[in-house]
Parts: C-alpha cells; sequence; structure tokens
C-alpha cells in the first residue's frame, strides 16, 4: 500500500483569527473569502475555510478564532469542528498557545497546523508533511518562489532545519549567504503531539516584542511566533524536517490581487490533481 495514500488519524488546528489589514474593501474574514466569485471577488461560493477543512486528512479539526468569529462559525456550523478564542491577536504562536487545550486533549499523536487563508494546499501535499514525521518531530512545508523577499527563510542541513531567519534580520545578509537560503517558510507545519506539549510552556514564556502600528500609533505588543518551536527544537538535538511544494499551492490571500489570483487557479483545477 502506498503511505502517501492512507497516514495515521491526523488532528488539524486551522489559524483563521486574523484582521486581513491588507484587504482594502472587505472587513469580513479572510478565511471565508469565495474561491468561486460571482457578484465580486469577495461575493460568491466555496468559502476558503471549507476548501481547506475538506483537504485536511481525517482527524479531530480545531479552528482559531476572532475577528468575525460568529461569521465564521456560522459558516462552518456543517463541519465537527472545536473553535478556540485568540483573545488577543498576538502571533502565530500566540494562535497556537489559545488552542492549547485541544492540542493536549484531541487522540491523535500528530497534529497539523495550517492557516485559514492558504486554500490551495493538496490533500496529497498534507498526507507528505504527516509521512514525515516518521523520522522527525516536526516538518515545516517550504516552497521555492520567484521573489522571496518578505518570506522568512529555512537555514538546512541536508534534509534537516536548523532555523528559520525572518525577513527583517535575513535581509541584511551578504548577497551570497542571501542566494544560499533557497526554501521559504509556508507556515505550515506537521508535529507530533507529544514533542509540541513539552515546548508550549517555552513558548509561552518567550514573548517577542513587536513594534505595530494600532489606531494611529507606533505601539511595542508581545507576539509569540510558531517558528520558534523549530529553534528549541534544534538547539535539543531533535530532528525538524521539511517538504516543498509549488508556489501557486501555497499562496496566500493577503490583498485583492492575490483572491484574483487564487480565483483563476481554482478554476483551473481539477479533481483528479488534487488526490
Amino acid at each position: 500500500m502506498n503511505f502517501l495514500k492512507k497516514i495515521p488519524e491526523t488532528a488539524s488546528l486551522i489559524l483563521a483569527a486574523g484582521r486581513g489589514s491588507r484587504m482594502k474593501g472587505f472587513n469580513g474574514s479572510k478565511t471565508l473569502l469565495p474561491l468561486i466569485a460571482e457578484k465580486s471577488p469577495f461575493e460568491g461560493s466555496r468559502p476558503i475555510l471549507m476548501e481547506i477543512l475538506d483537504n485536511l486528512p481525517p482527524g479531530p479539526k480545531a479552528v482559531v478564532v476572532n475577528h468575525k468569529k460568529e461569521d465564521v462559525m456560522e459558516a462552518s456550523k456543517g463541519y465537527d469542528l472545536s473553535y478556540w478564542e485568540q483573545p488577543v491577536l498576538n502571533g502565530t504562536g500566540g494562535a497556537l498557545l489559545a488552542a492549547h487545550e485541544f492540542v493536549r486533549n484531541q487522540p491523535c499523536s500528530r497534529l497539523i497546523i495550517t492557516m485559514g487563508d492558504v486554500p490551495l494546499v493538496k490533500p496529497r501535499t498534507y498526507r507528505e508533511l504527516v509521512r514525515h514525521l516518521t523520522e522527525n518531530c516536526m516538518v515545516v512545508l517550504g516552497f521555492q518562489p520567484e521573489d522571496k523577499k518578505q518570506y522568512g527563510l529555512l537555514r538546512t542541513d541536508g534534509h534537516q532545519v536548523r532555523k528559520i531567519i525572518e525577513w527583517k534580520y535575513w535581509k541584511t545578509f551578504p548577497p551570497k549567504q542571501q542566494n544560499a537560503l533557497r526554501i521559504c517558510n509556508s507556515g505550515i507545519y506537521a508535529v507530533r503531539k507529544d514533542t509540541l506539549l513539552r515546548y508550549l510552556s517555552l513558548l509561552a514564556s518567550n514573548p517577542h516584542i513587536v513594534r505595530k502600528e494600532i489606531d494611529g500609533k507606533l505601539t511595542d505588543v508581545e507576539e509569540f511566533f510558531v517558528t520558534d518551536l523549530v529553534e528549541y527544537m534544534c538547539n535539543d538535538g531533535l530532528p525538524v524536517g521539511y517538504v516543498t511544494a509549488h508556489e501557486e499551492e501555497l499562496m496566500g490571500v493577503d490583498d485583492l490581487s492575490a483572491v484574483l489570483k487564487v480565483q483563476e487557479l481554482y478554476k483551473k483545477r481539477s479533481p483528479q490533481s488534487l488526490n
């Protein structure tokens, strides 16, 4: 039997709390944007969240919510989900910490952490991500875009990830060092539950101070990043691997142009291409 066709039941956590400040003209939840546009790019059918839920492997599923949480819960009520509110939008790590009870109490030994605005990840890509947990404690889904600006980059050694370096740091590297970093972080991961639980308290006790514009004023806020888990595990000698997918498969809907592109890509997909 091809292991890519069948994997152990896997829990999934979808991060869907964000506001989408760059999405001009749309104040709803990005995860409810339509993949099939009708009256406008913001009105139509097949919400992004439904596509993500249907493509994830079988197993318990939870959604982290905040912005327009009632809309998200109403739209997805036909699915067997639990919802966890991220009371403050304090980063991807903050979203994970908000759902720590789901992580702790669900019965699966493996967990996928995925983004609620990245709808084109194929079922076989999620399966491949989980498959690599047989030899790793955590697996990062990466890609190689035409332009890697703004993305975190994977520092790798063979098939292992040693660190994820954010754009604000690697942009100051010499060109030769920048060129050696080729694989970008998609923000999607698979991780062993038992390993993750060991590091949640460390994650919670190490916030980053990030300067953000809030109500027209620059304010220092505390944020937590899932990417820190990679560094913690590597520092302890645990194996962290990676797999890659095509850039178009990992495209998020950050602004209107991205929504239009994703809708066009979805229109061209065939059911056979997903398995």
